[in-house]
């Protein structure tokens, strides 16, 4: 394991190289700490959202208000985590052809992701970035700062009524690149509440 400043830190899940802030679409997964279940609970196959489930869910819906340059696609709020395919579709993007009539802002992008976008200067993936400079993360139009203000927003809400809550630190992110596999992951999505004993990330609910 790595070492900054003396410490050790965990290895970074994104992707070296490539540009979060490229148009594409990327499944999301975020996890309550210690996979507390607080959204509420799967009877029967379907999810019952408790009051911080709602607040996850409807901070989620309004991830497209603060960010005009992100399309929410298929999503679901589980008892201790929420899946998601967050779309970046930057009109403005040099290298992407954009189409602005499509049904589909996320399988469109899919087809435009583009080789350009691949480079060595993904901030987020250095520990001396930061502050009140130009790499400060939050200061980019890029997945990692969407995510931020989406955990930072439903923390503020959600300890309103539960203290305690608290997200895990990361989240784990995956690059669609290919059409058969935004299908496999949208059903995968749609699916998970009856499949919720069966999954990794299955926890009884103990609140």
């Amino acid at each position: 394991m790595d070492k900054f400043k003396n410490k050790y830190r965990i290895p970074s899940a994104r992707l070296e190289g490539w540009d979060y802030g490229s148009n594409g679409s990327y499944f999301v997964t975020i996890c309550t700490n210690n996979r507390e279940c607080y959204f509420g609970d799967v009877v029967e196959g379907k999810m019952n959202l408790s009051e911080m489930g709602v607040i996850a869910r409807d901070v989620l819906l309004d991830i497209k208000n603060n960010f005009p340059y992100v399309d929410l696609d298929t999503f679901v709020i589980m008892p201790n985590h929420i899946h998601c395919v967050i779309c970046i579709d930057k009109k403005y993007d040099d290298d992407l052809l954009c189409n602005n009539d499509v049904t589909s802002p996320c399988r469109d992008a899919i087809k435009r992701v583009s080789t350009n976008t691949i480079t060595n200067t993904h901030d987020d993936n250095n520990p001396n970035t930061g502050g009140a400079t130009k790499n400060n993360p939050m200061l980019q139009q890029n997945l990692s700062r969407i995510i931020r203000w989406y955990k930072g927003r439903t923390t503020f809400e959600i300890r309103k009524i539960h203290a305690d809550f608290c997200w895990q630190s990361r989240f784990y992110d995956h690059i669609i690149r290919e059409d058969n596999v935004y299908k496999t992951i949208v059903n995968y999505i749609e699916t998970n509440p009856s499949n919720w004993e069966k999954d990794k990330l299955f926890k009884e609910n103990e609140l």
